[in-house]
Parts: C-alpha cells; structure tokens; sequence
C-alpha cells in the first residue's frame, strides 16, 4: 500500500460494505469528526449518529449515513463496526420522516426512563438521517 493511502474498512451486522484503500475518512466520532489520514495516531471511539465522508483526490467520493458503532483507527487503518449503515444517496426520505413521527408520538406516550430513552435515540437518529439526505 501506497504511504499516501490509508486502508478503510466498513462493517455492519448484515455486510462488509466496504474495503479499500482511501486518501481520507472522516468518521462522525461521539467527541466530533475524526479525520484520519495515513499514520494517524491509534484511537478508538464510539460514533454518534452522521455521516462518513471518503475522500479521493481532495473531494468526497462516498457518503454513508451510520447510525452508531465504534471506529479503530491505526496508523495504517481505520475500521468502522456500524450498527447501521446506509449509502446517503439510498436513504427513503418519506420512511424516515414516518419512523421520526412515530418516534416523537412513542416520546409523548413513554412511560419509562427507558421507553423515554429509546424514543429520544430514534428521535436523533431519523433527524441526523433526514440532514445527510438534504446535505
């Protein structure tokens, strides 16, 4: 592999959905967005809802929406294991805006921290995923 390049891999339950070597990813890290680059410093880091953006040639050439998981970044590679990962050109604006609906109403009628806790998470994400669609 070239030193200019870095190797990314990304993983949900369902696929490996891709593996290659890139110029640059950006990851949407709980703390903010990871850039990483060839020979970044070891990291790991759980992921908040967003999008990670590939990088050739100093442009973006692949956007994937991921929901959640962790990143490991090493100074040669950087894997993500999403819980869910969808290419932003393939997100179903009009099912999301329904799951969001739902989401709000299941706030409203929660009767436990825990009911309250998923609604508000669901909430979150269909909002981060309706952004990358309109971005």
């Amino acid at each position: 592999m070239a030193e200019d390049r870095i190797e990314f891999e990304l993983v949900s339950p369902e696929r490996l959905l891709l593996s290659e070597a890139v110029e640059m990813v950006v990851v949407p890290g709980a703390e903010g967005e990871i850039g990483v680059l060839p020979q970044h410093a070891p990291t790991i880091s759980t992921l908040r809802p967003g999008v990670i953006r590939v990088y050739e040639k100093g442009a973006v050439t692949e956007r994937i929406f991921v929901d959640s998981g962790f990143a490991e970044v090493t100074p040669a590679r950087c894997t993500v294991l999403a819980d869910q990962a969808v290419p932003v050109a393939e997100i179903d604006r009009a099912a999301t805006e329904d799951d969001l609906k739902i989401a709000r109403e299941d706030l409203i009628d929660a009767k436990s921290d825990e009911e309250r806790d998923t609604a508000e998470r669901r909430i979150a994400v269909a909002e981060a995923m309706l952004a990358a669609a309109e971005s």
